[in-house]
């Protein structure tokens, strides 16, 4: 009876056995760093919008209070965009011709929106809501970062659900002051972890079984 495999079978069996799972092995950490890469997540992409709005002019430049813009954000879910007539506030006396702004005036004119794009899109099936962060005291910049550096507005954290429990996890590394949620240049003046640790029971944060719990953000 003839030979049916070559003297090389083998050699190609034993290269397949071994190579199959570094494949497969590399394979999924290829599909795991491209889940957590800029491509993938967005992280420090700047986001076109219809205006090319500047956090940077408009906070470190003008000193605008993050408030002033997102109005409802201490009571809402939802940290709110500005209305046209909040821009014409100032751009109905400044700036009033500048090309740049004609996308504002027309929608002021016409009393349509102007459709923003947003730069942090949440999956439907989790639930944020910004007041019970501003009031137990986490500041804007942990999650939207240094925005009075933004010329063009970019994401700065991930926000998928390993940074999220992270921080539920150790609540005091990110907590301040009150008084100090919306500065985005404020820094401890001593021990984070210490003085968070303080903060952590003045603002009544839950035990951390209860807020890592899955029903907090999925419900």
């Amino acid at each position: 009876m003839p030979q049916i495999f070559s003297p090389g079978a083998n050699t190609l069996l034993r290269a397949v056995l071994v190579l199959t799972p570094c494949l497969l092995t590399g394979g999924v950490f290829a599909l795991y760093r491209l889940a957590y890469s800029p491509y993938a997540t967005q992280v420090g992409v700047p986001v076109d919008q219809p205006v090319p709005f500047s956090h940077q002019h408009h906070i470190a430049g003008l000193g605008i209070d993050c408030r002033y813009c997102h109005s409802s954000v201490e009571q809402s879910t939802f940290a709110g965009m500005p209305s046209t007539q909040t821009c014409m506030t100032c751009h109905s006396q400044i700036w009033t011709e500048a090309p740049i702004l004609a996308t504002v005036r027309e929608s002021s004119a016409t009393n349509r929106p102007i459709h923003w794009t947003r730069v942090h899109q949440l999956a439907d099936y989790v639930y944020f809501d910004h007041s019970i962060h501003i009031q137990k005291g986490i500041g804007c910049a942990s999650c939207h970062g240094p925005l009075d550096q933004m010329p063009i507005t970019w994401k700065q954290q991930t926000l998928q659900m390993g940074w999220c429990l992270e921080c539920h996890r150790h609540p005091e590394n990110a907590l301040r002051p009150p008084g100090e949620v919306f500065n985005l240049n404020w820094k401890p003046a001593g021990d984070q972890r210490r003085e968070g640790l303080n903060l952590s029971k003045q603002a009544g944060i839950k035990p951390i079984q209860e807020i890592t719990d899955c029903t907090v953000c999925h419900r």
